[in-house]
């Protein structure tokens, strides 16, 4: 493909999002339509999209209205492309931009477009982030930062950095976590690398590894929303004895083959029979979330929360919470943690939970910022009084 047809694809599916298609459907549809793309062809096409959908209202205002080529339009005018160079009909490339194109549009002034979020959405993020906010929301534009964990069951930080050297894909110490190498370069190569196939690496953002790191000493642990085990195998590596649930079984249905090739022993359980396990000495609750400091990775989350979203996902937390209260033991610890940024996911749940829970305390209580480094976290430790 040309670069310009590259922009003309990343139109099309720009559009079908426009339409109400999730973004990564609307880029299989395309793919399987499209058999001729090589691998470079969709890698350009989906930082194509996910750039712009990170950026959604800015674009649209820089290219002068809502459709994808607007948007596209606006987003190489961001990045001070060549525009009339990949709009010139050339190669399945976009049509030459008209006159009309060429005048319209401007650089986003208002806050929510200039933050790229919905409007109901920025007294919230304000409370929440004080003077960061403003910050935070640019970051929330960027692409996140690719990184891994060393499986140190297996391997050290310096021989895996070494093996992925080997093969082409560069990386660098994380500073968020020990365990944590970001590849600056070479990550298409990951899949199929030594590294990853013998399970001396695993995806996993440094933040998330940083929470499991700081978790106390313990007998077994209950990985209660496990989803697709990033966790639970974070902890198998330290060698704990570890249980993994969802309410979900079939989220899980990944995690078999992960801890094969990562050597760890992981214990799958459904809902109906954690009881008959309990109590643990440590249950680790990663809670269902609004995904807010992870939204560089899945950027239509955030066009997709509303208010009433938000509220039913503190619901559900706290409700998530009172129940597994349950199965932690008389000294054990309560870990509820989150990928999202707001108070009303984490801090203010800490506050009801302790007036619901007077015999409870939190013992430690850590927020992760989003950073280049890392998305955004937070993990707070509870115990009984």
């Amino acid at each position: 493909m040309t670069p310009g047809a590259r922009v003309a694809a990343a139109i099309e599916i720009l559009d079908m999002i426009e339409d109400g298609q999730a973004v990564e459907k609307a880029l299989t549809a395309w793919a399987r339509r499209s058999r001729f793309a090589g691998s470079k062809d969709r890698a350009a096409v989906r930082d194509y999209v996910f750039d712009t959908v990170r950026n959604w209202r800015g674009d649209a205002i820089r290219g002068g209205n809502g459709t994808g080529r607007a948007r596209i339009i606006g987003r190489l005018r961001e990045m001070d492309a060549d525009i009339e160079g990949l709009f010139n009909a050339v190669g399945h490339a976009p049509e030459p931009l008209t006159d009309e194109e060429k005048e319209r549009g401007h650089a986003p002034t208002d806050q929510a477009d200039v933050w790229n979020m919905p409007e109901w959405m920025l007294p919230e993020f304000e409370a929440s982030l004080g003077d960061k906010a403003e910050g935070t929301a640019q970051l929330l534009q960027s692409r996140a930062p690719i990184t891994v964990r060393v499986n140190l069951s297996k391997c050290n930080v310096s021989q895996a950095a070494a093996d992925l050297a080997e093969i082409g894909i560069e990386t660098h110490a994380n500073s968020v976590c020990a365990t944590a190498l970001t590849i600056t370069s070479g990550e298409r190569k990951l899949r199929n690398s030594p590294a990853y196939l013998e399970g001396w690496v695993e995806l996993q953002d440094a933040s998330s590894q940083a929470v499991v790191t700081d978790l106390p000493k313990a007998d077994i642990v209950l990985d209660y929303c496990a989803g697709g085990g990033g966790k639970a195998l974070a902890l198998a590596a330290q060698g704990r004895p570890v249980i993994a649930h969802d309410i979900n079984f079939d989220r899980m249905s990944d995690l078999p083959a992960r801890a094969e090739r990562a050597g760890a022993n992981i214990k799958l359980l459904a809902t109906d029979m954690i009881a008959a396990e309990a109590p643990f000495d440590l249950v680790l609750v990663d809670a269902p979330c609004s995904g807010s400091g992870a939204w560089r990775r899945s950027p239509e989350a955030k066009w997709a929360l509303s208010e009433e979203r938000l509220s039913e996902l503190c619901n559900l937390q706290d409700q998530i919470l009172d129940e597994t209260v349950q199965y932690v033991s008389a000294s054990g610890t309560l870990v509820f943690a989150t990928c999202s940024i707001f108070r009303r996911e984490n801090e203010d749940r800490v506050a009801d939970f302790l007036a619901r829970h007077t015999d409870w305390k939190c013992t430690k209580e850590t927020r992760l910022d989003v950073s280049d480094m890392a998305d955004g976290f937070f993990a707070v430790h509870f115990s009984r009084k």
